[in-house]
Parts: structure tokens; sequence; C-alpha cells
């Protein structure tokens, strides 16, 4: 028989696949394809269904002969050990960031002989209907946390980006870059007590109640999919913490991050400015503990975030907290700098994981932030938060609109600072019939 290849990514199976499955086997024996869970995430989202049970599901489908699994979205390592005479594919894979994939297979079956197969993109009449349903269920918040648990504990490192209500939040939803290698976008979300307080017109001082920015959350929650971190500042008293924990989970946030502070809540960049004090080790460690007792998902992130760097105690006070709060049950360790360089959070980070291999490490680069994310991977760290970034980039361009309406007597010089009304309706998810 000809040997036919098919590489697939998918969660769930809709006909679009049992077709193009179909169409394989009218050519030969069918060999499929799973892309690993990194190169899912490259394509559309880190996938719900991790790879081994992706392979399960494709194995048993009618037609399939064998599965393998692609490390890599190029082909190369594949086809070249299988030599298929036939690679199929839909053919909606001619322009984008795929477009570099396909060229490279025809490169590659042009060396014996194989050709490339293309079939018309299948699209029935229900296909939104099984997307719409797709991303509900990325949407539900025990999803929401298995998804970012498994992309931490893949690897690769986890981008995080600020919102602050449901606008800001569907623009770190949809937003992508592609090149020749990948489609790249954000992995989760970060409420920010300061921009949330800020986007309220109130100082960050945790002044904002929990009932308000749980409206936040809610808004969020409403147009996304991807799983939400929370700021929780200092944490609060032991005992109101317990029941804010469990709020906080039962309305869909994945993960939790609290400060090692008491006292009256300042901006940690501030430094010793202002008067800030560090929580002994003993009372935070025991915040830590109450708090994952109070939670019932196993897949919930509770987060503990070191101020020793940020409040001057020196690198081993750092340490010697962090190897604490894992051992009072803390899920990640947030290590905080206002350096302008990354050069304590690497050695941090290097000495960390030097007794710890697998506790989350979290970073804020809003100081250092000329680092790249390759850096900080090759250093150890799993989470990299963009904590503040889109209420910054708003406010400049808000400004610079209200002074040139007063400055013109009219809006027509404001205009280029400003997105159309179509392009904002279109971040806007309206359901189809």
């Amino acid at each position: 028989m000809k040997k036919v290849y098919l590489c697939m990514s998918t969660d769930i199976i809709q006909p679009g696949h049992i077709h193009i499955i179909e169409k394989a086997a009218e050519l030969g024996e069918v060999t499929v394809g799973v892309l690993c869970d990194r190169c899912v995430a490259m394509y559309e989202r880190y996938p719900m269904f991790p790879l081994e049970e992706r392979m399960k599901i494709i194995q048993n489908i009618r037609g399939v002969s064998r599965v393998v699994v692609q490390e890599d979205i190029y082909y190369d390592a594949n086809i070249r050990a299988l030599k298929p005479d036939y690679v199929i594919h839909g053919d909606n894979w001619k322009t984008g960031y795929q477009k570099k994939v396909r060229e490279r297979v025809i490169e590659l079956l042009a060396e014996w002989g194989g050709e490339l197969v293309e079939i018309p993109y299948y699209k029935s009449a229900g296909t939104h209907l099984f997307e719409n349903s797709m991303s509900e269920r990325r949407g539900l918040p025990e999803a929401r946390r298995q998804i970012l648990r498994q992309k931490i504990c893949s690897g690769d490192i986890v981008k995080v980006m600020v919102a602050y209500d449901g606008l800001s939040a569907l623009l770190v939803e949809k937003t992508a870059v592609e090149n020749e290698k990948e489609r790249r976008q954000f992995d989760g979300i970060w409420l920010s007590s300061l921009c949330d307080s800020t986007a309220k017109g109130k100082p960050d001082i945790e002044l904002v109640d929990l009932t308000s920015r749980m409206n936040s959350v809610n808004d969020i929650m409403e147009v996304t999919t991807k799983p939400i971190i929370f700021d929780a500042d200092t944490g609060g008293l032991i005992e109101h913490f317990v029941y804010n924990i469990q709020t906080l989970e039962r309305i869909g946030v994945s993960a939790v991050i609290i400060e090692d502070k008491v006292g009256l809540k300042r901006n940690s960049l501030l430094g010793n400015e202002v008067e800030q004090h560090q929580d002994s080790v003993e009372h935070f460690c025991e915040k830590i503990r109450e708090g994952k007792r109070a939670v019932r998902s196993s897949a919930f992130m509770l987060i503990a975030r070191i101020e020793s760097l940020i409040l001057d105690q020196g690198m081993e006070d750092a340490l010697a907290r962090a190897h604490a709060y894992v051992e009072a049950g803390a899920d990640g360790i947030m290590i905080h700098s206002r350096a302008a360089e990354p050069d304590e959070i690497f050695d941090f980070a290097d000495r960390f994981r030097k007794t710890d291999r697998d506790t989350a490490l979290v970073v804020v680069p809003t100081t250092y932030n000329k680092v790249r994310e390759e850096e900080l991977e090759a250093h150890g760290i799993n989470v990299v938060i963009y904590a503040n970034h889109m209420l910054r980039a708003a406010f400049p361009a808000m400004q610079r609109v209200a002074r040139s309406v007063l400055e013109n007597e009219r809006c027509y010089e404001a205009s280029q600072d400003c997105m159309s009304i179509k392009e904002i309706l279109s971040l806007v998810p309206v359901e189809e019939g």
C-alpha cells in the first residue's frame, strides 16, 4: 500500500477531521503525526487534553493505521523517517504562519517523488457551533486552571499580560503575532491591584475592596477563555484571606499571588522610599497553609511573592523565605525586584533551582525590561507577567486625544490616535444564530 502522512493538533474531533482522515485512507495506509503540546500552543492555544490522550483518541479512529508524535511544527523528522508517498492537508495553509511549513513539506517530498495532496478546507453549517462550544469549554474555571498548570509543567515560559476591564482583556485574549515559525499570543491574564485601583481613580493601598475587584473578574471571565492570575496584595488578615480565596476560586480565578508584607500596602517599586514592612516568615507561612486548606480545586495555584530584594533584605533572606513558603504549601514563588538589570533575579533563580527543580518561578520585569523571555526561561523561570503596560499605554493616548480636542476645538486631529469604532466592535464577541 501507498504510505500517507497526516499531521493533526486537535483537542476534540469534529466532522472536518473525520473527512480528511477518510480522504487520506483512500490513498493508502495512514500515519498520523500528533503535534506535541508545545507545538499546538504555537498554532492556537495550549491544548485542553495532553498529548497522550490526544494520541489515544486519534489512534482509535477508523482509517488510522499508526500514530506518532510530531515534535516540531515542521514535518522534517517524521516524513524523512517515513518517506510517505503522500502528505495530505487542508488547503487552508497556503498563507499565514503555516505557509513556510507547507513549502518545506513540498521540498522534502520532491526528494523521493512524494506528493502533497490538498483538499478543500471542510466547514459544515454547524462548524461555528462547534467552535463556540470549544470556546465555552475553554472558558470554564477548571479548564483554565488545568491549562495554566499544564503550560507551566511543559517547561515553556508562560506569558501573562495585564488587563483591568473586559475590553483590555479582550485585547489580551485576541492579540497574536505571526512569523514563519510560530504564532505567538499571551497565555494568561493578570488582574493587577495597581491597575484595578488606578483605573477607578483610587490609590494603590488596598482601598478597592474585594467586591469591587470581583466585578472586574466577572467582566473578564465573561468575555475570555485564558487563565486569570489575581493580584491579592498582602491577602489581608488570615481569617479574611481564607474566605476571600474561596470566593476567588469559585468565580473562576486560576491562581492568586500574595506578597509577604504587612500594614498599609504601598507599591513595591517605591522600595524603601516609603515605609513598608515585611511579614514574618512564620506568620506568612501560616497564611499560605490556611489558604491552601481553604481551596477545593487541586489545580488552583497559590503563589507567594517575596519582597526581600525590594526592601533590601538581601539574597539569603529571599532564598530562605522561598524554601519556607514552598514547605508551607505555596505552588509557586514570585521573586520581585526594582533593579534596572535582571542580575539579581537570575542569581536568585539559579540558586533556587539547585535545590528545587519543580516549583513555579514567576517574575515581573517592569524595571529590568530589556530582558528577553528566552533569557528568563534559560534560568528556570516559568511565568513572566507584564504587570501594568496596558494601562500605562492607554493613559498617554487618552491624554493626547483630550488635549487635541481642546487645542483644535474639534476631534479631526485626534482621530489619528483613535482606533476605529468598527475595529473596537470586532473585538466584542457576538453570538451567531
